[in-house]
């Protein structure tokens, strides 16, 4: 029995959560926050801090860039300069900002698909072009298109390459060689690599997470490195997060633009949310991952025992799953519909994500194992009157 206890069910409904603003019969376990309390470490930091009661303008410490610097030379053996950072409220404003200032009006934006769905949106509120390259879906695995990909990269639009490692939604680490021949054909053909790093400790124990800039010189000088506490320890809300950028010029460019953009300055409880879990939160953290992984592999027999008719995709990162519902002959989104009205069940359906596939669906399992049943019973449920249905 660890020091934490994850299993303790929390009312979100009337908490202002977006995830729980749902009817009272409805599950939702669709966008990616956990059910669980961050480290009491850092609620007690926080609670500190309220009780001071004045929240005025601050400023992001030393102290804040430090608690990175540790934690990325602890855990994944990479040494980070503090001259490469800077502080802002979201990953998402963050890449927005990069891609204004790395690329010009009409250029094209490259990813990975399925893909996390705002990245779509910004790309296209920056009026610039989203380039698919659909990754390789066979025997439920995922494989790179390298034809594609060196194709997409040749195109003289084509200045910025987002890579989300581990992928988001499809739980899966890119391998070293992956990552290296990514970093070649980018630098060869002038295209910038955001790497958005979010979900980069919710990895399986025993895998690894390999930092796209800690690869080689050519990654550490063409990467613009996404990072954030806000998967990790569940503080979305506090709105943080860190660039990283270790080529100079790139890096001026994109922190003139971040500032224009106004995200760089924290609210006064952020820096500290974020400062706290990194130094104090660590242990939080390896017992969040037994928990997390626990309820994937639940999860994983679960469903091969009870929904044969769906198939899971394995994964080693994140706590979402990605499930191949290609068997029931039916759009995700009509089938999410579906799970919704008849059971409760609120999951995000696969097209979202793009792609050239539309026969998935996202769960988030980042909650207690009795909620985890519950929304597994219903998915099991919705699968079965589906086919009923349809027989009928």
């Amino acid at each position: 029995m660890g020091k934490y206890n994850f299993d303790i069910v929390y009312d979100r409904r009337k908490t202002n959560s977006l995830k729980w603003h749902v009817l009272e019969n409805e599950l939702p376990m669709w966008v990616a926050d956990m059910d669980f309390k961050t480290a009491p470490e850092v609620i007690s930091a926080l609670e500190n801090k309220v009780k001071e009661g004045i929240f005025g303008y601050s400023y992001v410490s030393d102290s804040f860039y430090q608690s990175y610097i540790d934690f990325y030379d602890e855990r994944h053996s990479l040494f980070l300069d503090k001259s490469w950072m800077k502080f802002s409220i979201s990953v998402l404003a963050s890449i927005f900002s990069a891609i204004k200032a790395l690329s010009e009006h009409g250029d094209n934006v490259c990813l990975f698909t399925p893909n996390y769905n705002h990245f779509f949106n910004i790309i296209n509120d920056a009026d610039r072009n989203v380039v698919e390259i659909p990754l390789i879906y066979e025997n439920y695995q995922y494989s790179i298109p390298w034809d594609l990909m060196e194709s997409v990269l040749k195109d003289e639009k084509t200045k910025i390459m987002i890579l989300c490692n581990p992928s988001n939604p499809i739980s899966r680490l890119f391998t070293r060689e992956e990552l290296v021949r990514i970093g070649e054909l980018c630098k060869e053909n002038g295209v910038i690599v955001i790497s958005d790093e979010i979900h980069c400790e919710l990895v399986r124990k025993g895998k690894q997470f390999i930092p796209f800039i800690s690869l080689n010189e050519t990654n550490f000088n063409n990467t613009v490195m996404a990072i954030s506490t806000s998967k990790t320890f569940n503080l979305a809300g506090m709105l943080s997060s860190v660039l990283v950028i270790p080529n100079e010029e790139m890096r001026v460019k994109v922190f003139k633009q971040m500032e224009a953009d106004n995200i760089c300055e924290p609210n006064s409880l952020a820096t500290l949310a974020a400062q706290t879990a990194l130094n104090e939160g660590r242990k939080w953290l390896d017992e969040l991952l037994d928990y997390l992984f626990d309820n994937r592999d639940f999860a994983s027999e679960f469903i091969k025992e009870n929904i044969p008719d769906v198939h899971l995709i394995d994964g080693d990162a994140t706590y979402l799953l990605w499930v191949d519902i290609s068997s029931l002959n039916v759009d995700s989104k009509t089938f999410g519909d579906y799970l919704r009205k008849n059971t409760g069940l609120f999951i995000t359906p696969g097209i979202e994500y793009k792609g050239d596939i539309d026969h998935f669906i996202r769960i988030n399992i980042a909650c207690p194992r009795s909620i985890l049943v519950d929304g597994l019973t219903r998915l099991k449920d919705g699968v079965t009157s589906y086919l009923k249905e349809k027989e009928n």
